[in-house]
């Protein structure tokens, strides 16, 4: 029997804030998120696509903010030209890289995916109006976490970057002429601090919120990364309707198992934390947290 085309769920929300643990759920469950894929569980297609969308402006993960310029007026015939080119690649060979040979024999073209499919990247609360554009019936998944937590785990992931790329870079200086560098020392000194962390926060916070207040509310699924902790299994069946998966409640119930609440509001554990917390309630608070 002919199956009719899927739209895609597309995650957005702030790095480090459980869109890989989100995405990693729903792919047990029978979401569809890409054949390649990175340490996140981000397809690298769509990496790739993000990666250069945001490129066209000077725009980083870390400093995403530049990619209003996309959305000019005087940019729209950049706008049209990154358009007609994704939309040839998603039904060109390079679609493989997304698709598998199994599913690129089956499908032809990631615009013609005939089951629950989607993709992660954080990138794509700033990225998502283009995406809108490709797949305008597209549905999105936005998952939040305690801002105070994800500036932490950013100056963690940055600071632990800086060591090691320093240790690679003093065994290796006496030859380095040889070879210059292509990276830099740090992946992002912003994240380096807590503030730079909670500012970043801030920005995909307001661009999440700004971009999805305007769309049809049953096409977004809104989840906080502290509830899908503390109830796993109410929120994975909430969103398994939301992605068109029929799933059985013992399989949902047998794949959240895992999940561990204890990493809630993992700030309250840390004086330096609770105190940066503290001196920062009322931004917080314009996010529906508490310090």
């Amino acid at each position: 029997m002919h199956q009719s085309k899927s739209d895609p769920i597309i995650f957005v929300g702030m790095h480090r804030s459980g869109t890989s643990l989100l995405g990693r759920l729903l792919e047990q469950l029978g979401l569809f998120v890409g054949s390649r894929k990175d340490e996140n569980n981000e397809a690298l297609l769509f990496l790739k696509l993000n990666t250069w969308l945001l490129s066209q402006c000077g725009a980083r993960w870390d400093h995403p903010e530049v990619i209003a310029d996309l959305w000019s007026e005087e940019a729209a015939p950049v706008i049209s030209a990154s358009t007609d080119y994704v939309k040839d690649l998603m039904s060109s060979p390079r679609a493989i890289e997304y698709l598998g040979i199994k599913k690129y024999i089956q499908f032809r073209s990631i615009d013609n995916i005939q089951c629950p499919w989607g993709w992660k990247d954080p990138r794509n609360t700033f990225t998502l109006p283009f995406w809108l554009n490709i797949f305008p019936e597209a549905r999105v998944v936005f998952i939040e976490r305690h801002g105070v937590d994800v500036a932490e785990s950013l100056r963690v992931r940055a600071e632990r970057s800086v060591r090691i790329t320093m240790k690679r870079y003093e065994h290796f200086k006496p030859v380095a002429w040889v070879r210059p560098k292509r990276g830099g020392f740090s992946e992002s000194p912003r994240c380096l601090s807590l503030e730079g962390g909670l500012s970043l926060w801030e920005s995909y916070q307001e661009r999440a919120h700004a971009r999805l207040n305007g769309l049809e509310v049953d096409r977004v699924f809104r989840v906080r990364y502290e509830e899908l902790l503390y109830e796993p299994f109410k929120i994975l069946k909430g969103l398994t309707g939301f992605c068109g998966l029929s799933v059985a409640d013992e399989r949902v119930a047998r794949v959240t198992s895992s999940v561990n609440a204890d990493r809630a509001y993992s700030y309250r554990h840390n004086p330096e934390l609770i105190e940066f917390s503290n001196a920062r309630k009322d931004r917080l608070q314009s996010w529906g947290y508490t310090s």
